[in-house]
């Protein structure tokens, strides 16, 4: 019988670890935008020294969500007290899972009194869907899907474009757009400004470190806005990013974009997983990397791993909170940047030009993740106390970086040894080719970890600990 939901496509592999480490789907693509408009060197280094311009408007899902219970619905599912959230706000929203598991994570704009919008990766949208077609609240949900990795020439339009313009002198290039001063937004909340002379709705935030605005507005007027963008941009030095680049920014700013959303095992899911279809991002979502493990509950993470801990506010009742509270004081694993040796970079870069000679698994520049949810191991002598999530190559910090999770007792500092390539020659998905196996040694380092961002960003999530 062909497979119709998650359900059905769990219980024909048997084993969800084996079925995710091996799926079809291919390199995670972050789609349309150009690969680069320059060169992912200098595309890189602009959001540093001078300005860019980030294009959102494809690989993420958005989903309006209206109605009476809107907030009511949004916080039930969600570690964050919404008893602050006005009208022309955002939040970092994080849902998690009975077991206290984070299943994603999104941007929720408020943008009107019951009117709310959300942007981000899939299983957060897909799990609000399911919620609300329990009928529990009354609210209604309109989705706008990320578009095809692979459009394949394909006309492909969205609700909105979505563009961020970045940097330190993203605020004379915005002014400039602006025919004037920018009003005075603080970070997360919500104004408007003209481009093209057109009002433009902005969201005072930032991913490169120096905080500029998120615009955004009717698909239609895209290249429009893309174009007046630039052309202002000109003379202080603004740079179009391409997709290569773009996803490596937040190898600098210490964000991890693709936990494994944890769905897959607690019975009071067992509803979602027969709601999901067979083709859902959550079966065919691809596992890579050198840990192992039978258990697919061991590539959960909890908000105290990724540094959203400061959000839990138990002011209402939401879905994990009991579990929450469960793991409230105890040890957890935290956050790290882990910089990379660069000899054993040079290392598993030159074993592909030795014929004959074992290779290691490819290192693709600036972004060598051939997986949606990345688990390498990171080791302390004969034990794992890490794990690597996601990787890159940052030119403006000259090194290979990746974030990921270390047992408490390990310090800034320490010097670990990351296990690169997949065991027994790798497996079958579609993006891993045969190689062996090599370690790396890694330094713990500060998360963010560009001084820059942990400047620029004083005060806002990406620095709270607690």
């Amino acid at each position: 019988m062909t497979a119709r939901s998650l359900s059905d496509v769990l219980h024909a592999a048997g084993d969800t670890v084996g079925l995710l480490r091996n799926s079809q789907t291919g390199m995670y693509v972050y789609p349309v935008v150009a690969a680069e408009f320059t060169n992912w060197r200098d595309e890189q280094r602009a959001w540093r020294e001078t300005a860019v311009l980030f294009d959102q408007t494809h690989h993420m899902a958005e989903l309006r969500v209206q109605g009476p219970d809107a907030g009511r619905f949004l916080e039930s599912l969600a570690i964050n007290s919404f008893a602050n959230f006005q009208v022309n706000r955002a939040k970092h929203y994080v849902p998690v899972s009975p077991s206290g598991h984070v299943i994603g994570d999104v941007i929720a704009f408020r943008e009107d009194e019951n009117d709310y919008n959300l942007v981000g990766r899939v299983p957060t949208v897909n799990w609000l869907d399911w919620n609300a077609s329990l009928g529990r609240y009354d609210v209604t949900l309109t989705r706008d899907e990320r578009s095809p990795m692979r459009p394949d020439g394909k006309l492909v339009t969205r609700r909105h474009w979505r563009f961020q313009v970045q940097g330190p002198n993203a605020d004379l290039i915005l002014a400039k757009l602006n025919g004037g001063p920018l009003p005075t937004i603080k970070f997360f909340h919500m104004d408007w400004i003209t481009v093209a002379g057109r009002k433009v709705r902005a969201l005072r935030h930032g991913m490169a470190g120096a905080p500029g605005l998120e615009l955004w507005g009717p698909y239609a007027e895209k290249d429009e806005m893309f174009a007046a963008i630039m052309e202002a941009g000109r003379e202080f030095g603004i740079r179009a990013v391409g997709s290569r680049a773009y996803s490596t920014n937040t190898l600098e700013s210490g964000w991890i974009p693709s936990p494994l959303p944890a769905i897959y095992t607690h019975p009071d899911l067992a509803a979602y997983r027969d709601w999901l279809p067979a083709a859902s991002y959550e079966a065919s979502g691809s596992i890579g990397g050198s840990y192992v493990s039978a258990n697919i509950e061991d590539y959960y993470t909890t908000p105290f791993e990724l540094g959203y801990n400061f959000y839990i506010k138990h002011d209402h009742d939401f879905v994990g909170a009991e579990a929450l509270k469960a793991m409230a004081g105890k040890p957890h694993r935290r956050k790290v940047t882990f910089a990379w040796n660069p000899e054993d970079v040079m290392k598993i870069i030159a074993s592909s030009f030795v014929p004959g000679g074992d290779n290691f698994k490819w290192l693709d520049l600036p972004q060598p993740n051939y997986a949606s949810a990345s688990f390498d191991r990171v080791m302390m002598g004969g034990r794992v106390a890490g794990l690597s999530m996601f990787n890159g190559y940052s030119f403006n910090e000259r090194t290979m970086l990746s974030l990921g999770v270390v047992d408490p007792d390990v310090k800034e500092g320490d010097v670990l040894e990351l296990v690169w390539g997949e065991e027994n020659g790798g497996t079958g998905k579609t993006a891993t080719e045969r190689h062996a196996q090599t370690t790396v040694r890694v330094r713990v380092a500060p998360v963010p970890y560009a001084r820059e961002v942990r400047t620029g960003y004083e005060g806002s999530w990406r620095m709270r600990t607690a």
